[in-house]
């Protein structure tokens, strides 16, 4: 990656994503965040000058700089790669830490943040805007479906589906081949060991809804 990156949110995300283009020593130009508190400030000496609809800031996407969407709101994740796409004509770049482990033979889309001592492995399909957390392990032919999010240490099985905007909290694990509707959540530490429906909520050892 040659140019610099803004990244659009300054909070846990945004510090998770600038950890991880520091790592590859790439260059992180500003950070952006609607918080008027944390304008005007540093994180890990990189400046947050303004809010994320910043459009002089904005502007220099596509020729000047890339970004990246760090919010930890799937829909708001989701809502401003729409608006940078339609807007700017600019396509969120992937955050891989270096020392995350992503298989040369596996699928990314854009956007997705990948954290330290994460693996994705080979024929692994990780959609746009997907947020894999530290220690989070993406097993063979899984899909992690657009905007989904992985807690830290969260396993997810060969062969698993991961739906949209769906949430696997921290260290839960998804045995091999179960299905995890869209808008699901997980609860943190639950085991897995059946399909969850669209919208639906699991918690436990074994998941049962909550």
């Amino acid at each position: 990656m040659e140019n610099p990156v803004i990244i659009l949110g300054a909070q846990a995300v945004g510090t998770a994503a600038l950890d991880a283009f520091l790592s590859n020593d790439l260059v992180v130009y500003c950070l952006l965040d609607d918080d008027p508190k944390l304008q005007k400030s540093e994180l890990l000496e990189v400046p947050v000058m303004g809010a994320t609809d910043d459009a002089e800031l904005l502007k220099l996407l596509g020729k000047k700089c890339e970004v990246f969407v760090a919010t930890d709101d799937a829909a708001s994740r989701r809502s401003l790669t729409q608006m940078l796409r339609q807007e700017y004509e600019a396509v969120p770049v992937n955050a891989i830490h270096q020392r995350a482990s992503v298989s040369a033979h596996a699928t990314l889309g854009h956007g997705n943040y990948v954290g330290p001592n994460a693996v994705v492995a080979a024929l692994a399909t990780l959609g746009n805007g997907c947020l894999i957390n530290g220690n989070a392990v993406v097993e063979a032919r899984a899909t992690v479906g657009d905007y989904a999010q992985l807690g830290s240490g969260a396993l997810i099985g060969a062969g698993v589906t991961v739906g949209e905007l769906a949430f696997v909290g921290a260290g839960a694990v998804v045995v091999a081949g179960v299905t995890i509707g869209e808008k699901a959540r997980i609860g943190a530490g639950s085991v897995v060991v059946a399909n969850v429906p669209k919208g639906q909520t699991v918690f436990g050892n074994p998941a049962v809804k909550v």
